[in-house]
């Protein structure tokens, strides 16, 4: 049987380092009629945690998922482990969120058609109009939260009513331009993105290109983060970056800050979907 046709599945581990542990979880795997076809991990000794991806199919193309948990539970109690399992057949539900900047959404509604990504859309979010013929032309529900000073935190609720409703696992925020509360940072905590440019801290605020312009910059580039109440200064996914010169006008950086920024979300998103992307105090461990 082709392994394309074959159920997949991924396994996700944290844990303490400690001796024995990739025997323990292979042990484990193929005592229950796994094979192993990738595995990939990594022993931090500044933190002192280990961390594994391993994607497997049972060996006659079909298992008992929830008994091989139930097993899997004394290697998880003997080595303080936390343990996710996911079914790669089953795509993970994402909520986009943009304001009126299109570039990032246009390349993740791209990506997804070509395969690139493989998500389910539950809703694209927006406190503006400006993208809702998108969304509607792709038959993707658009709802529209407008935000002001007084209904902020109506609104931040609204939305986690609907992340809650539709079982949205991802938040991608694709330039999405107004601040989230901590509080609403907080109930997002690991699981949602946001895309920034990576002039910090010089170039924070108002036309960072142009900014960048008149400091006349070799280097520009984007950072993919997880969003947390620090603005733009969560734990790093992705970043990218492209060299320019003297000869680059501000429209330039523009256009090209427009390209890293598509390139570093997309990148970032597709670690997360395929469940490739650990935290780690407060970096992250990603496994491309």
């Amino acid at each position: 049987m082709a392994n394309d046709l074959v159920d997949q599945y991924v396994l996700k581990i944290s844990c303490p380092a400690a001796s024995g542990i990739v025997a323990a979880v292979s042990n484990c795997l193929a005592g229950n009629d796994c094979y192993i076809s990738e595995m990939a991990q990594y022993d931090d000794e500044i933190t002192g945690r280990f961390f594994s991806r391993i994607v497997f199919r049972f060996n006659e193309g079909q298992g008992d998922l929830e008994l091989l948990k139930e097993k899997f539970a004394d290697v998880t109690a003997k080595f303080a482990m936390k343990a996710d399992f996911y079914e790669k057949k089953n795509p993970m539900k994402v909520l986009i969120m943009v304001s009126k900047f299109d570039h990032c959404l246009l390349n993740l509604l791209y990506r997804h058609h070509k395969g690139e990504l493989d998500f389910q859309i539950t809703a694209i979010v927006s406190n503006h109009l400006d993208l809702r013929a998108i969304a509607e032309r792709e038959g993707i529900r658009f709802i529209y939260l407008p935000v002001s000073k007084d209904t902020k935190q109506q609104q931040e609720q609204e939305l986690l009513k609907i992340v809650d409703e539709t079982k949205t696992e991802l938040v991608i925020l694709a330039r999405y331009m107004q601040i989230l509360s901590n509080n609403l940072c907080t109930q997002l905590s690991g699981r949602a993105i946001n895309i920034h440019h990576s002039f910090l801290p010089g170039f924070k605020g108002a036309k960072p290109y142009h900014q960048a312009f008149e400091r006349g910059v070799k280097l520009i580039g984007a950072t993919a983060h997880f969003v947390t109440s620090d603005l733009d200064e969560g734990p790093i996914i992705e970043q990218e970056v492209q060299r320019v010169d003297h000869a680059y006008m501000p429209d330039d950086l523009v256009s090209v800050g427009r390209d890293t920024e598509t390139v570093a979300l997309s990148k970032a998103v597709k670690y997360f979907v395929e469940h490739r992307v650990f935290m780690n105090d407060d970096r992250t461990v990603v496994f491309k």
